[in-house]
């Protein structure tokens, strides 16, 4: 199970990949588009080119973790734009991605100090 905590560093990646790629091509993707090594630790994220699909990418020291999402209606609206090849999120923000709801959503605080 890929438990995704605060500590870890998220890359999305703005194109849409060939969501039959395996975990072999999605690494060379890490290495190639996004410039970032795939056995760094570090959650990489993949869009299929319909939007209906995502995929999970992440080394956890033994091995790799491949992990797809695909919707059963719609698409996930929200996807970065830009002209850098990834676009990095914080935790909760993948969680959001993950459950198909905008990142950059208005939400509670990331840590709250719950008694003084």
């Amino acid at each position: 199970m890929i438990q995704i905590t605060p500590q870890f560093r998220i890359l999305v990646a703005i194109e849409p990949i060939d969501a039959r790629k395996g975990i072999d091509s999605i690494a060379q993707l890490c290495r190639e588009k996004l410039a970032a090594d795939p056995f760094s630790g570090c959650l990489f994220i993949f869009r299929s080119r319909r939007g209906t699909a995502i995929k999970l990418l992440a080394y956890d020291g033994q091995g790799f973790w491949l992990a797809t999402k695909r919707l059963s209606k719609g698409r996930f609206k929200w996807w970065p734009t830009g002209g850098e090849p990834a676009h990095t999120l914080r935790a909760h923000q993948a969680q959001l991605l993950l459950a198909a709801a905008n990142p950059d959503a208005e939400a509670p605080a990331v840590w709250r100090q719950v008694s003084a």
